[in-house]
């Protein structure tokens, strides 16, 4: 059994690694272990040290068929840098793996790498190492030169699990500017929690929790939810406003299924899926809308600690990528807002040129587009809108407020 389980976890970190695919898309056997799940996260969370340290004390780099055997060896690396299993066992399983593999002849190799680590332990472990990509780094440093420790050390982080507690079942909040949020002390299974299945709550950060309340939808609302999946400010603006009238809009069916699963589970009626592009209007129907939320598709940099794969995959032309698409998302919507209407844009991004600079740059373009001050103590007052970065109650967030003349 402990084989298997650094065999699945060497399979989603191949996956990750070498294929460059999302770690939510690997499919994990039915019965997999926690410790499983913890090596394939700490792994991937750690992989630039690791790597740095693996590819320091081999004397050539593998054959390209071989990687595995260089990722066994990062996993292995993990176990004796960071995890509570003890060296000597985690290096006899993770060595063994390589019968797995069908590759016997590295069994020296990974042996000799991993003993080497254990050996240097003390020192590596007192090296400074933020563990990020060279050009993430860079713009970390260069955003935030008083706060990139903290934001690095909150990315090498397991974030909380956080709920946002249905209105109906409320319990006190700790957290005076999201109410309704409450982070618990160890993540737990959601069907274990009470009356989950009939809407109790819904895991969902409290950075997160904020857009509802900003929006300030009201019962004789028309609201355009773009992006919604997976419908987390979705069913939290119809539970502010059961009475008002949500369009919530997403580009992949896969996951407006998922939203059509919650808002089942919350039995709302107040809510329409629709699929289509956000920076196109061929979904519209021609009546325009009161209030906008846009959750704009971003670089997810504020939320590293929940996916650690983003450092690896994310590269710096996704960022312009990106950047570009948000601006087109942003101008079409605005021309569907009503004069008087309200449109909040947010991302789970720190980047500045996906956010404060997005928006400084919309407002030079759009006479009719004011901004609202955000006064939430919350985050930190950016150029434009209110930027939080990466601690323990929150994710790293963006938000502004925007309104037309």
């Amino acid at each position: 059994m402990e084989n298997n389980t650094r065999t699945v976890a060497l399979q989603a970190i191949c996956s990750v690694v070498l294929e460059k695919k999302s770690l939510s898309a690997f499919v994990y056997p039915e019965e997999v272990s926690a410790l499983t799940k913890s090596l394939v996260f700490g792994t991937i969370r750690f992989y630039h040290q690791l790597n740095d340290i693996v590819s320091g004390l081999l004397k050539h780099s593998l054959k390209k068929e071989d990687l595995d055997i260089h990722c066994l060896m990062l996993l292995g690396a993990y176990q004796i840098l960071h995890s509570n299993v003890a060296a000597h066992a985690s290096i006899f399983e993770t060595v063994n793996v390589t019968n797995e593999l069908d590759k016997p002849w590295a069994k020296k190799l990974v042996n000799a790498i991993l003993r080497e680590i254990d050996r240097q332990k003390s020192v590596l472990q007192k090296q400074i190492h933020y563990s990020h990509p060279t050009w993430l780094l860079k713009k970390i440093k260069q955003y935030y030169p008083n706060d990139f420790e903290q934001i690095f050390q909150q990315n090498n982080t397991q974030a909380p699990m956080t709920l946002r507690v249905h209105p109906d079942f409320h319990k006190q909040s700790l957290l005076a500017v999201a109410p309704q949020a409450q982070i618990l002390d160890k993540a737990v299974n959601v069907y274990a929690i009470q009356d989950f299945d009939k809407g109790a709550c819904f895991v969902q950060d409290a950075s997160a929790q904020l857009a509802a309340p900003l929006l300030d939808p009201k019962n004789d609302d028309l609201i355009l939810d773009a992006c919604c999946a997976p419908g987390g400010k979705t069913t939290h603006l119809s539970e502010l406003a059961p009475q008002s009238k949500i369009i919530a809009l997403d580009n992949n069916p896969d996951r407006l299924k998922r939203v059509q699963e919650n808002i089942d589970r919350f039995k709302i009626k107040n809510i329409t899926l629709l699929q289509g592009k956000a920076q196109n209007q061929d979904w519209w129907d021609g009546k325009l809308f009161d209030k906008i939320l846009l959750d704009a598709p971003c670089s997810a940099t504020g939320v590293i600690r929940r996916h650690p794969d983003i450092k690896l995959l994310r590269k710096p032309k996704d960022i312009s990528a990106l950047v570009d698409l948000q601006k087109d998302i942003l101008n079409n919507l605005w021309m569907l807002l009503k004069p008087g209407g309200t449109l909040l844009y947010a991302t789970c991004s720190i980047l500045k040129n996906e956010n404060e600079t997005q928006i400084a740059q919309f407002l030079q373009t759009h006479d009719e587009a004011i901004e609202e001050e955000i006064t939430l103590d919350w985050g930190y007052k950016a150029t434009h809108g209110k930027q939080q970065i990466p601690c323990y109650e929150f994710d790293g967030f963006y938000y502004a407020k925007l309104k037309k003349k």
